[in-house]
This record gives C-alpha cells, sequence and structure tokens, in this order.
C-alpha cells in the first residue's frame, strides 16, 4: 500500500493546479482507492462561487466517475499560495459528508503542512454521528 508520505507528495502535486483567483488559497488532495490507485483533485474556484469545488470532491467525482466507490485514504495540503509554511488544513463540512457516502469507519484523512508534519484522522473522529447511508435503509 502506498505510505502517508507519498499520499502527501501527491497530494502537494495538484494542489499546483488549483485554480483561485479570488481566494488565492490552493488546496490539493490525492485519493487512495482499495486498488491502490490514487486520484489528485485540487480546488477550483468561480468568481459566482456557488459553483466553486473542493479538492477533495473533486478527487472523489474524478474516481467515481472512472469507476471506484471504495477508498483507503486521503492526503490533504492547503493554504495561502504565497505562504511560506503550510498549515494543517482540514476538509470543509460538504467534503466530509461526501467522504461519509463513499468511506468506512477506518478511512483515514491525512492532513498535512509538508512531507514530514502529518496528522491522521479516520472518518468517525472528524463528522461523528454523520449521516450515511446506512440512515436510508
Amino acid at each position: 500500500m502506498i505510505k502517508e508520505k507519498e499520499l502527501v507528495k501527491e497530494a502537494l502535486e495538484a494542489r499546483k493546479m488549483a485554480y483561485t483567483p479570488y481566494s488565492h488559497h490552493k488546496v490539493g488532495a490525492a485519493l487512495l482507492t482499495d486498488e491502490g490507485v490514487v486520484f489528485r483533485g485540487c480546488n477550483i474556484e468561480n468568481a459566482a462561487y456557488t459553483p466553486s469545488n473542493c479538492a477533495e470532491r473533486t478527487a472523489f467525482f474524478k474516481a467515481v466517475s472512472e469507476g471506484y466507490t471504495r477508498f483507503k485514504a486521503i492526503a490533504i495540503v492547503g493554504g495561502m499560495d504565497d505562504a511560506k509554511e503550510l498549515p494543517f488544513c482540514p476538509p470543509c463540512g460538504v467534503c466530509r459528508q461526501v467522504m461519509a457516502e463513499f468511506c468506512d469507519d477506518d478511512f483515514k484523512i491525512i492532513l498535512a503542512k509538508n512531507e514530514n508534519e502529518i496528522k491522521v484522522y479516520t472518518l468517525p473522529e472528524i463528522l461523528p454521528m454523520r449521516f450515511g447511508p446506512t440512515n436510508l435503509s
């Protein structure tokens, strides 16, 4: 399986593609499928704001559109485009809800400032009492 640092490297590469002419807050994500495939995502802004999309959801939607629906981990990096050091960048509530749709309790959310400063959380830790598919069965 791909290691956390390798997934963070992928997220850092994804961040380079972010389209953020308004906020200048660039985010990159790297999503690892159960099969070991990595999908990169970046945030994409829009002048109307509402049509904007987060890096995490971009990665999820790319993966799902290619037939992948089972995931092991996601690495997320983000911060202002001129930042000398990146802060830890947690996913927004909407992205957490997308994670709840596709991920089990052991899904790892890897937040990183760089390849060496990493925090790892599980889905229940960042979204307790989540609403998911089991609530509708």
